[in-house]
C-alpha cells in the first residue's frame, strides 16, 4: 500500500514549503525508509525549462534529463534521492497526457472532463513512483486557494478517500503574521487556512508555522484549538542558521515520530548524528575562503542556488567557511575592466572565482575579460557550461592570435566560430527539452589535473576506469576543427566525449587551478559529498 505525505502552502508562497518537504524526507530517511519526492507545479508548461530564472530561479536538471523545478535539487541534497523527470507532474504535463489518449482513442464514447479523466492521470503518475518507496512525499505547488491548481487539491482528497486515512499524511505549512507597529502575531490568516482547505474536503493532519522566532505557547495553544489538532502537531518553523539545521530544528520537536507512528504505528527514530556534525562543520569552521560568484543574475540568488550550495559543501569537506561575493559580470567590460577587477578583488579579498552558467549575450564580454585576467594573475578559477565555452573564447584571443573568436550564440557570421551550434541541434525547432540533456559519459586522461581532482577528492565517482558522468544542458559546443590550435597554444583538453569529438573539459598548464566544464557538477553535489571540482576550488583558493 502506497503511503503518501502531502505538503501544502498557506496564505502566501515561498514560505519554505521545499524545505518543510525535504527536512521530512532527511528525517524519515535517516529512520530506515526509503523515500521518493514528486513537486506537483501548476503552471501549463510541460517542464521547467522555458521558464524566466527572474520568476523561478534555476533550472534543475535530472540524470535522465528532466528540466525541473529547482526545489528537485534540495531533495536530492537532502534525501539523496534518485528523481527522475516523471517526479515533476505540472498541470501542462497532465493535460497533455490526457490530451493525447484522447486523440488516441482511449477515452471513445465519453465526455472526457477534469474528474474523472485528468484526476486519474495525476493518480497514475503518483503511483508510477510511490509503489517503489516506502514513503512518497509530495509537495503541491502554490497555495490552496490559486485558481491555477484545483485538480492537485481534489487529487490530494480522493487519495485519502482511497488509501484511507492511515496511509496518508497532511503538513500544511503556513505564516505568522507579525504587526510590527504593534509587535503583535496574528494567527486569523492561518485560520482563515485551514478552513480554505476544509471547504475542498482536507483537514491538515499537522501543521508547520512560520515564524522569525519561538512562539509563546498561548499561541500554540490557539493554533490547536482552531486547527483541531492536539498541541504536539503545531511545529515551529522558526529561522535557522542554515537550511541544513531544519531538519534537526523539526527532529526536535518530534515531526519524524508523529508522522512514522501514524503511518507505520511504530516509531524508529531518525539518528540524524552525522548530518548534525556535517551542520556543525558548515557553521562553525575555524577558516574562511572568500569565492566570487561572477554571473549575471547575481541579484537573484535563486538563479545560482546549486552552485552556491555546492561551494558551501566544499567548505564542509575543507573545514573552511566559503563566503561568497557576487560579481556583476557586465561592470567589467569597459576600458577600465582591468583596473576596476583588481579593486574589487583586493577589496573584497577574493581568493577564488566561479562562473556559472546561463545563456545569452548579456555579460558575456565581462566573462570573457575575467576570464582573460584569472589565467595572467594565476587566480584560481572555474567555469561552468557556456562559461567552458567563453574560456575557450578567451584564449584563443590572448594566446591563439584570433582577436576575432567568437561564438555562433551571440555573433553568427563570426570569421573564427571557435564555438558552434552542435550537429544534432541544427535541425530542432521545438525549444522545449531538446538541448542535449541527460548524464553523459566522459573519459578523463589519467596525466591532467581534473582527472587528479576526481580521483583525489571522490574516486567513486568513476563509473569505470577514467569514465565519470556528469549531468548537461547546453546546444553549442567546442568547435572540432580548432581542437588542435587549442593545444599547440597551452590549453589542455582534458576530457572528451567518448568519440573525442565534444570537449567536457578544459584545463590551463602552469596555472594553480583553471578548470571549465561543458557539464553541470552542481546538480550532483550534496552536503555529505561534495563534488570534487568545487573541492578543488576552494583547495586552490586556501593555498592561493
Amino acid at each position: 500500500m502506497m503511503k503518501l505525505i502531502f505538503v501544502t502552502w498557506g496564505v502566501i508562497s515561498w514560505l519554505g514549503k521545499w524545505i518543510t518537504a525535504a527536512s521530512i524526507g532527511r528525517i524519515l530517511k535517516s529512520s530506515g525508509y526509503t523515500i521518493s519526492m514528486i513537486k506537483m507545479d501548476p503552471y501549463l508548461q510541460v517542464d521547467a525549462g522555458t521558464m524566466s530564472p527572474y520568476e523561478h530561479g534555476e533550472v534543475f536538471v535530472t540524470n535522465d534529463g528532466g528540466e525541473i523545478d529547482l526545489d528537485f535539487g534540495h531533495y536530492e541534497r537532502f534525501v539523496h534521492a534518485k528523481l527522475t523527470k516523471a517526479n515533476s507532474i505540472t498541470t501542462g504535463k497532465v493535460y497533455q497526457h490526457v490530451i493525447n489518449k484522447e486523440r488516441e482513442g482511449a477515452y471513445l464514447w465519453e465526455t472526457v472532463q477534469v474528474i474523472p479523466h485528468v484526476i486519474n492521470e495525476i493518480k497514475e503518475m503518483i503511483s508510477s513512483i510511490a509503489q517503489e518507496t516506502d514513503v512518497t512525499i509530495i509537495e503541491i505547488g502554490g497555495t490552496v486557494w490559486d485558481i491555477e491548481g484545483p485538480h492537485f487539491i481534489e487529487t490530494m482528497r480522493q487519495l485519502r478517500y482511497d488509501l484511507w486515512v492511515a496511509n496518508t499524511f497532511f503538513v500544511h505549512v503556513v505564516p505568522i503574521i507579525h504587526l510590527s507597529h504593534s509587535g503583535e502575531l496574528k494567527t486569523k490568516a492561518i485560520q482563515h487556512s485551514i478552513v480554505k482547505l476544509r471547504e475542498v474536503g482536507i483537514s491538515p493532519d499537522c501543521l508547520v508555522v512560520r515564524t522569525p522566532e519561538k512562539l509563546e505557547e498561548k499561541i500554540i495553544e490557539k493554533l490547536s484549538l482552531f486547527g483541531g489538532l492536539p498541541v504536539e502537531r503545531i511545529i515551529q518553523g522558526t529561522d535557522q542558521e542554515s537550511i541544513y539545521n531544519v531538519p534537526l530544528a523539526f527532529n526536535e520537536q518530534g515531526i519524524g515520530t508523529i508522522i512514522e507512528q501514524h503511518l507505520f504505528s511504530q516509531a524508529n527514530g531518525a539518528d540524524l548524528t552525522e548530518w548534525k556534525n556535517l551542520c556543525d562543520r558548515l557553521l562553525h569552521a575555524p577558516k574562511e575562503t572568500v569565492i566570487a560568484l561572477a554571473g549575471k543574475y547575481t541579484q537573484f540568488k535563486d538563479c545560482d542556488l546549486s552552485v552556491m550550495e555546492s561551494l558551501k559543501h566544499a567548505g564542509v569537506h575543507l573545514n573552511t567557511k566559503v563566503t561568497i561575493v557576487p560579481l556583476y559580470t557586465a561592470d567589467y567590460e569597459g576600458a577600465d575592466r582591468k583596473q576596476k577587477l583588481q579593486h574589487t578583488i583586493d577589496q573584497m579579498g577574493i581568493d577564488g572565482i566561479l562562473i556559472p552558467w546561463w545563456f545569452g549575450e548579456r555579460g558575456v564580454e565581462g566573462k570573457i575579460n575575467i576570464a582573460s585576467y584569472a589565467m595572467d594573475k594565476k587566480i584560481p578559477y572555474l567555469w561552468i557550461c557556456l562559461w567552458l565555452q567563453t574560456a575557450v573564447i578567451a584564449h584563443a584571443r590572448n594566446n591563439c592570435g584570433l582577436t576575432d573568436a567568437h561564438t555562433t550564440e551571440i555573433n553568427e557570421h563570426t570569421k573564427n566560430p571557435l564555438i558552434h551550434l552542435m550537429h544534432d541541434q541544427r535541425d530542432i525547432k521545438n525549444k522545449g527539452g531538446t538541448m542535449r540533456l541527460w548524464a553523459y559519459p566522459a573519459v578523463l586522461h589519467e596525466w591532467t589535473k581534473v582527472f587528479d581532482v576526481y580521483k583525489t577528492f571522490h574516486p567513486e565517482r568513476f563509473t569505470q576506469e577514467n569514465i565519470v558522468m556528469e549531468r548537461h544542458r547546453h546546444r553549442y559546443e567546442v568547435n572540432p576543427d580548432y581542437h588542435q590550435l587549442l593545444r599547440d597554444n597551452g590549453m589542455v583538453l582534458s576530457w572528451l566525449s567518448p568519440d573525442g569529438q565534444l570537449v567536457e573539459f578544459i584545463e590551463m598548464k602552469d596555472h594553480p587551478y583553471f578548470l571549465a566544464t561543458q557539464a553541470h557538477p552542481e546538480f550532483l553535489s550534496k552536503l555529505d559529498q561534495a563534488h570534487p571540482l568545487f573541492v578543488g576550488l576552494v583547495k586552490a583558493s586556501m593555498e592561493k
